[in-house]
């Protein structure tokens, strides 16, 4: 059986795109075997082992920005991570290896464009990170979640650019009303619904903030549902006050959040952004501050831009601010489905079925596109 590599990880932003390819592509061609890379440090040594995909995990190291120093730990692992790269690309004569971002995503990519092999680029984030940066130059195809990435990007040739947006989990069809999600949680069919987040692991910051405008009674009018992320909960659990708070570590399934909610605060990841674009819902986006190369004010700049956002720096948000943004948010219906709009515009909910189905149209050119 022939196989595709896909190599992405050391954070869910990465493996998570990796792991929705791999599903559209055994969807649409099951005699195509896809096969996971990632590193042995990162998310994926969890949740790859919970897969039915065949996977590798290659002693990748981080790279340090600020303490640069730190990285002289590759004088010696960088060649043992290419030796292992390389290895899984002649072990697996791949008819095409996907990159989508990560620590060892590059020597993968890198390894399979020297042999040969057709390789792909996804790229999340509106700030291409370093990976795709590197390997652009290389690639026979690029699929942005972001269109303002291709500004960053240098690219061979003949190489084909896709405004493709990011692979996400597909929306359940037929996608449930606001009525019947709302009935389901068992909280008011009247507005406003507020949905709060910041990944599986919680954003300390907006927890924080939110925490303040409940025990300060700004939020009363509000009805709020509340992923703490699992670090948040022992601190913030004592919350959950339903109908009215609605307070879980981790929204699983977050379907029935997202199709319940009126509009959403959260954190700025690429994944996240394209969620809640799917979701056609107006949002205040308040960015990871150390974000590699503050990516996540970048995305949530051009999503502001688009009209589809409000972006609050972490450093200017306060419970009085963020309840006022909310309230007038809440009294103004036609600013909230203007949003809407413009989020749906950007939105490409069907991404992963669409890159896969581009990643075989390469394929079926040929072995060798070099």
């Amino acid at each position: 059986m022939r196989s595709i590599v896909l190599a992405g990880g050391g954070t869910g932003g990465h493996l998570m795109p990796a792991l929705a390819l791999a599903e559209a592509i055994r969807s649409l061609q099951d005699e195509i075997d896809p096969v996971l890379v990632g590193a042995d440090r990162g998310v994926e040594r969890q949740i790859l082992p919970e897969r039915k995909f065949r996977y590798y995990l290659l002693p990748a190291l981080p790279i340090y920005r600020r303490a640069w120093w730190r990285n002289v730990k590759w004088v010696r692992g960088g060649p043992r991570l290419v030796r292992a790269a390389s290895a899984v690309v002649r072990d697996q004569q791949p008819v095409a290896v996907v990159s989508t971002g990560g620590y060892a995503a590059g020597p993968v990519a890198w390894s399979a464009s020297r042999q040969g092999i057709p390789t792909v680029i996804q790229e999340q984030n509106a700030f291409p990170g370093l990976t795709t940066r590197w390997l652009a130059r290389r690639a026979h195809q690029v699929h942005l979640g972001f269109p303002e990435a291709r500004l960053f990007l240098r690219t061979r040739k003949d190489a084909l650019v896709f405004d493709s947006g990011n692979p996400i989990v597909p929306l359940p069809a037929p996608r449930p009303s606001k009525v019947e999600a709302r009935r389901g949680l068992g909280i008011s069919d009247s507005g406003p619904v507020v949905f709060v987040f910041g990944g599986s692991q919680g954003a300390r910051g907006i927890n924080r903030v939110i925490a303040d405008a409940l025990d300060g009674g700004a939020l009363d009018n509000v009805t709020l549902l509340w992923s703490t992320g699992r670090v948040g909960w022992d601190a913030y659990g004592s919350y959950h006050r339903p109908p009215l708070r609605i307070v879980k570590p981790f929204w699983d399934p977050v379907a029935e959040a997202y199709a319940a909610a009126d509009l959403v605060v959260g954190r700025a990841g690429a994944m996240t952004t394209a969620e809640v674009c799917a979701w056609a819902l107006p949002a205040i986006y308040v960015p990871l501050p150390h974000a590699a190369a503050d990516h996540q004010t970048t995305n949530a700049r051009a999503l502001e831009s688009a009209g589809a956002a409000i972006l609050v720096p972490e450093r200017d948000l306060t419970a009085r601010d963020l309840a006022d943004r909310l309230k007038r948010l809440a009294d103004d219906p036609k600013r909230r489905a203007q949003m809407a709009a413009a989020a749906e515009a950007r939105a490409r909910p069907d991404a992963a079925k669409e890159i896969a189905k581009r990643i075989l149209a390469l394929v079926s050119k040929g072995a060798n596109l070099s």
